[in-house]
């Protein structure tokens, strides 16, 4: 259990925008939406280990700034799929609820032998991935 991420929260310029695109991902993967504050939501996973993900709106100097992956802070996060399918269970659902596919399901054999990923973003252009296989180092 050691070092297991217990939660991690994004910064988001439209909660409710971006409420709406992580209640449908999180869920898809199991999460459900356990508060909502002034200032933003979590969602939790049920059992142990804890796990939670969680939505602050912006605010300050910056909170009209773009994301970009490629200034300090976040690149992007990914979650493990459960198989082949599941990548493209979700990336079915992405596209219906019409969110951002940055590469659609494809193999990516330079991460690793059976590495299989769908990229993706959120409202404030997150870089997000779900990702069946082995990485090979």
């Amino acid at each position: 259990m050691r070092g297991l991420v217990h939660h991690i929260d994004l910064t988001v310029t439209d909660k409710e925008r971006s409420r709406v695109f992580y209640d449908a991902v999180l869920g898809f993967f199991g999460y459900r939406r356990s508060a909502d504050y002034d200032h933003g939501s979590d969602w939790d996973r049920e059992g142990e280990p804890f796990h939670s993900i969680g939505i602050i709106e912006a605010r300050g100097p910056g909170a009209e700034r773009a994301h970009d992956r490629y200034s300090p802070g976040l690149h992007h996060l990914a979650w493990a799929a459960e198989s082949r399918d599941d990548v493209d269970a979700l990336h079915d659902l992405l596209r219906s609820i019409g969110a951002t596919i940055l590469d659609a399901p494809a193999d990516y054999p330079r991460y690793g032998p059976t590495y299989y990923a769908v990229f993706f973003a959120d409202p404030d252009g997150l870089k997000l991935e779900f990702v069946f296989g082995a990485t090979g180092v």
